[in-house]
């Protein structure tokens, strides 16, 4: 199945498709309100997406309430530093809005390693570096073999050299002989001042180096550097290693995105964990 579409329905920058059966708002014009929620629901019937959700500022919170979305996570200070956000989420299938999983449990193993991250260090000769359009192919090849499907086509180094043209910064960390041994992105919402920290991968041959760790480590620098006022993630929420790379680094538990996602091969929910950049 082809991934999902990324277009926009006026100022509106929104993803949909079969791939996760859903509307995602990934940022809100608001001079599209309130007309957009109308968009919104004629899309969603139109194609029989049985979930949309959306990143909304407090601000515009109480007209989607009244149009039947619930909220499922919440992001201190998402809008520049200033506003609070919310994933707020509209059901349009009883089934698709039932956790199936233990959350709570992988919350709570997670919970307990809340700040305690110690100094990661890699290797004698490996490197963490960002990626340049040259890395395209090797790291297309990481996603390929360490995700069976993912909601965003990064598995295909076209698309990779586009979004690193705009507002993705991609970093790898590479051994001593050149392998590509872990990557992730940071997403970056110049408008909001928020940046998605995101697309963590790790090869099966180098699990269990603290390799994630290290790579949100760097990307705080680099964020922080570029002004970026709030970080977030979207994680896995039954992964138990991805979320304690967060829970360790300091980052809240906003809450849980329930039946979300595409992604490693079936749909999962998603943890949102956000912390402020700004020292």
């Amino acid at each position: 199945m082809s991934p999902d579409t990324v277009t926009t329905i006026g100022g509106t920058l929104v993803q949909h498709g079969r791939l996760s059966d859903r509307i995602y708002v990934m940022h809100l014009s608001p001079a599209d309100l309130p007309e957009i929620l109308d968009d919104l629901d004629a899309l969603s019937q139109k194609e029989g997406y049985s979930k949309i959700f959306a990143k909304v500022p407090a601000s515009a919170l109480p007209l989607f309430i009244s149009r039947g979305y619930v909220v499922e996570a919440r992001v201190p200070g998402f809008f520049r530093g200033r506003e609070d956000g919310y994933f707020a989420a509209k059901f349009f299938d009883a089934e698709r809005r039932r956790e199936s999983g233990d959350v709570a449990a992988v919350l709570a193993a997670v919970r307990e390693k809340a700040g305690d991250a110690h100094p990661a260090a890699l290797p004698p000769g490996w490197t963490c570096a960002p990626a340049a359009e040259d890395d395209a192919d090797d790291l297309a090849a990481l996603y390929g073999e360490v995700f069976a499907t993912y909601p965003f086509p990064i598995g295909d180094p076209g698309y990779l050299r586009e979004t690193m043209a705009g507002d993705y910064r991609y970093f790898l960390v590479r051994t001593e002989d050149g392998r590509l041994a872990a990557a992730s992105s940071a997403e970056i919402y110049r408008e909001d001042e928020n940046v998605e920290m995101t697309d963590f991968a790790v090869h099966p041959d180098f699990r269990g180096k603290s390799l994630s760790g290290f790579l949100l480590l760097r990307m705080e620098e680099e964020m922080r550097a570029a002004g970026m006022k709030t970080a977030f993630t979207i994680a896995r929420a039954l992964s138990y290693p991805i979320n304690a790379v967060f829970a360790r680094a300091g980052y809240a538990w906003g809450g849980t995105l329930v039946n979300n996602t595409n992604i490693c091969g079936g749909f999962e929910s998603m943890n949102v964990w956000s912390r402020p950049l700004e020292r």
